[in-house]
């Protein structure tokens, strides 16, 4: 699908066409003042006068049609929308190259009208202090084992409770709520997923014109073919409710002496008091890290656990081998964080989840930036894009400014030279003489973004998707589901479009492994 198919409305394109002439004339001066050397473009697929290549820009699952380019112009390619130009970056060196050597001219990122601007969803910012693995663990273990309790009883609503096993670390850590007996916590991570989905589709960059040209929000949205409009007026409410609402009523907690410590409490206690200089800039600072840190930071996880569902489904005998590692090193318990030295095959099972299906295929980070003093430290992995501030000249080639630059993720980790076969779901591509070999690249390398930018919370992510995975597998077997015939029904490894990415619905068989298996999950 192109960009053209997002809407049919001749006053919204009469717009759109003065808008590109306009910049077409400011672009063509720009370029001959800013480019003295006269150097050429990076390769790429030819467009048309005016449009560009605004009639093959990939808006579903675009980092495959990236995919296809860079193999046919290089690991580097650059085209044309509207006068908007985009680069995409196909290998781990060029991404290094600009990402983090010329971090300085490619750390700004693009303005995006619709996410930000319309939607409300404001995420852009950073932060500075490491969770501390200890404090992690135990609510890690404690919520896992419940998960397990919960998926020997339900076991057809798995998806559900991966969601809300991740929710629950989260949402206890960041607002101190426990998911399982408090209604407004469930609301909220309803809330979530809804705001979530909005950032999925309004964050994909070029999915909306008006991200090429911000002066279109102004269009009413009463206009044939502006119904994005509305959407992104229903989307500002949601994200408005998601970041408010949990925020308010720690803050009632705390007036009455009821609220758990957790992260917002910590941000709240170092804020500067009411009337200082930045007490309002700061405090909508901590309010917006923390619904992301609960809100995003879970969908990284979720994502790549549900993968795993998938792929065990698919790979019986990698299920096999992993449970025979377990039930080895563990001597019929559950897992703890201190057995993964012993499981190596497991953490490669891990690596091959984030690796195999992406979840952010268009790898970026979007920074979470925290001005106060000792919260923990959260940062969204999604696939928001770099801008050049200035226009630079690369490798013989010339990059215009304010150019949207992305790393495309996918490309790098399905590289055929890299991981042989990478389209197959085998984590003993990351094991050598029965232990993690350490020359075959880590897909952390661009599942959680690039150089300095790379996603500081990168462990706590690793580690709930170690003991999730672990467990599971000591515990259950994971196999298709069946159809009304009884028969195994197909699985197709499909992921969804969006700036987060996540499994097809598919459904598969979650029994017991045995009758001890059993009883050590209701005695967890």
């Amino acid at each position: 699908m192109s960009l053209l198919d997002t809407s049919t409305s001749t006053p919204y394109y009469a717009v759109a066409i003065a808008v590109v002439i306009y910049r077409l004339i400011l672009s063509s001066s720009q370029a001959r003042r800013d480019n003295p050397n006269r150097l050429p473009l990076p390769p790429g697929p030819k467009g048309y006068p005016i449009i560009d290549n605004l009639l093959d820009f990939p808006t579903v699952r675009p980092w495959l049609v990236y995919d296809e380019w860079l193999k046919t112009y290089g690991d580097m390619i650059y085209f044309k929308v509207l006068g908007q130009s985009f680069l995409i970056l196909g290998s781990l060196d060029r991404t290094y190259d600009l990402f983090e050597k010329r971090s300085s001219n490619y750390s700004d990122r693009p303005r995006m009208p619709m996410l930000n601007e319309l939607c409300g969803l404001h995420l852009f910012y950073t932060s500075t202090v490491s969770h501390r693995r200890n404090l992690e663990w135990p609510m890690q273990i404690e919520t896992t084992r419940a998960f397990l309790r919960k998926l020997l009883a339900s076991p057809e609503d798995f998806l559900l409770h991966v969601r809300h096993a991740i929710a629950a670390t989260l949402l206890r850590a960041t607002y101190g709520m426990a998911i399982d007996d408090d209604e407004k916590a469930k609301e909220h991570v309803e809330t979530a997923e809804i705001a979530l989905a909005s950032l999925a589709e309004a964050g994909n960059p070029g999915s909306f014109l008006v991200d090429l040209f911000p002066a279109m929000k102004a269009i009413p949205s009463w206009v044939p073919g502006a119904g994005w409009k509305k959407k992104a007026a229903y989307w500002r409410t949601v994200s408005d409710t998601f970041v408010q609402k949990p925020w308010s009523m720690v803050i009632e907690k705390l007036k009455t002496g009821t609220a758990e410590p957790c992260v917002a409490t910590a941000m709240i206690e170092k804020l500067p008091e009411d009337g200082s200089p930045n007490a309002a800039e700061e405090t909508e600072i901590a309010r917006n890290a923390c619904a992301v840190a609960f809100g995003a930071g879970s969908d990284t996880t979720v994502s790549t656990v549900q993968s795993f569902f998938m792929a065990m489904t698919l790979n019986p005998e990698v299920q096999k081998r992993a449970q025979e590692e377990l039930d080895r090193a563990l001597g019929g318990r559950l897992p703890e964080f201190s057995d993964r030295p012993n499981l190596p095959y497991v953490t490669a099972v891990v690596k091959e989840s984030m690796r195999w299906q992406l979840v952010t295929p268009l790898g970026e980070n979007i920074d979470i930036i925290l001005d106060v003093r000792n919260p923990l430290i959260f940062r969204l992995s999604v696939g928001v894009p770099h801008k050049a501030s200035e226009a630079d000249e690369y490798d013989g080639y010339y990059i215009p400014k304010d150019t949207i630059v992305i790393g495309n993720s996918w490309s790098i980790l399905h590289d055929p030279t890299i991981y042989k076969d990478p389209f197959n779901y085998s984590p003993e591509r990351f094991l050598k003489d029965g232990k993690i070999d350490p020359a075959v690249r880590d897909p952390t390398v661009a599942f959680f973004g690039f150089g300095r930018r790379i996603c500081p919370g990168r462990f706590l992510s690793q580690d709930s998707m170690f003991i999730l995975i672990s467990s599971l597998l000591s515990v259950f077997d994971i196999k298709p589901g069946l159809d009304n015939e009884g028969k195994e029904v197909k699985i197709n490894p499909q992921m969804t479009n969006g700036l987060m990415s996540y499994p097809e619905p598919f459904k598969c068989r979650i029994t017991p492994r045995s009758t001890k298996a059993e009883q050590l999950i209701h005695q967890s």
